[in-house]
């Protein structure tokens, strides 16, 4: 596909950039030949849409199925109070048109599902994931390790935000960072637990930034970094982190081969048939059960329960023979995620008597062990 060249227009309007060694003429002709597609529409989404069409990339795709709502308008600059009740996806492309009407803009009014996933990922060569939702980012990431897509991720919690950026075959994926997403519950959305209207503004903005660096190919993108920021502390931090050779998704034997729902792997059906265990109960029943620390092999060095065999949840679908099926294998980990992914993946496949442990190894030592060392994720 040729580059396309620049308008009189476009000079103009892009004046600031072209004047950038870094970026020029070639930089600003691959944005306006770039396709970026933003994964939600709202705190995140918002001020990314905004600086992406603002300078110039040629097609932006929004993907949002929900309405605008008064509530919205604390942080998502997108809309205003005549937006409310309006479709995001349709609001948000009469914005950035009024803004930019030289470029090209998709709405896609859906919900982001294994289904439709690939199709409309396919349309685009960057996807901004923004959402509050585990299903999708989860999906996205997957999708975008399968699809081999560059993927800019951001999330935010009352004043902290983080933000990671993924590119084929030079860095670990989000599932590499976060394997599994949390139990139901674990971690309260912006209308429980609250947000600082101008956090999202931060990160949506650092993704917009990513997302330029690779379509113009300058600068350092957040490869094996997580980039965390307190807005309280007003600091920014780093955390790096390499590939998981056990990784679900990205990893030496993926067990991930085609995009799925987070429904699809830990369905109501499934789960209702996994015996949930506090430590107290699971303690009664040492020695009694086979216990499977689905933990990695570094945590599980560092400290496991007594009589515990180790089978990383990346490696529980191609390792079902090794599993116990009588009398109960309770599956455990550190905080109760990954137990019950592997719970649900071991029900799935036919096994019947499956439980796991309520709060992971974080709750056995709160409750009954508080001298045992509970060792941080790792590789």
């Amino acid at each position: 596909m040729s580059t396309p060249s620049l308008s009189p227009a476009d000079l103009a309007r892009y004046s600031r950039h072209l004047a950038l060694r870094e970026i020029g003429v070639q930089g600003q002709e691959k944005l306006k030949a770039a396709r970026v597609l933003l994964v939600g529409a709202g705190g995140l989404g918002s001020p990314a849409a905004l600086y992406l069409a603002a300078s110039g990339v040629g097609t932006i795709g929004v993907i949002d199925n929900d309405r605008v709502d008064v509530s919205n308008l604390q942080r998502q600059v997108l809309y205003d109070t005549q937006s409310v009740g309006r479709p995001k996806a349709e609001v948000a492309k009469e914005r950035l048109f009024a803004l930019n009407p030289e470029i090209e803009l998709v709405s896609h009014t859906v919900e982001l599902r294994a289904a439709n996933v690939r199709e409309i990922f396919g349309k685009y060569d960057v996807v901004l994931d923004g959402t509050d939702r585990f299903n999708t980012r989860y999906l996205s990431n997957d999708a975008c390790v399968i699809l081999r897509k560059p993927l800019v991720s951001a999330a935010i919690h009352r004043f902290e935000g983080q933000a990671m950026t993924y590119v084929p075959g030079q860095a670990p994926c989000y599932r590499c960072l976060f394997p599994e997403p949390p139990a139901d519950g674990l971690v309260p959305n912006c209308a429980e637990a609250g947000v600082l209207g101008v956090l999202p503004g931060v990160m949506g903005t650092i993704q917009a930034t990513e997302a330029i660096k690779l379509i113009v190919g300058v600068g350092e993108p957040l490869l094996g970094r997580l980039l965390t920021y307190d807005a309280l502390a007003m600091r920014f931090g780093e955390f790096r982190f390499t590939r998981r050779p056990d990784c679900a998704v990205c990893g030496d034997h993926p067990t991930i081969h085609e995009p799925a729902d987070l429904a699809e792997i830990c369905s109501a059906d499934a789960m209702d048939q996994v015996r949930r265990l506090s430590p107290v109960e699971l303690r009664a029943l040492l020695g009694k059960v086979a216990i499977v620390d689905v933990r990695s092999p570094s945590e599980f060095r560092a400290s496991h329960l007594p009589g515990a065999v180790s089978i990383p949840v990346g490696e529980v679908q191609q390792r079902l023979a090794e599993i116990p099926r009588e009398p109960l294998v309770v599956f455990i980990c550190r905080s109760g995620a990954r137990s019950l992914t592997a719970s649900a993946i071991a029900t799935r496949a036919g096994l019947t008597n499956v439980g796991h442990l309520e709060g992971g190894l974080l709750a056995w030592a709160k409750e009954l062990e508080p001298s045992f060392v509970v060792a941080p994720v790792g590789p």
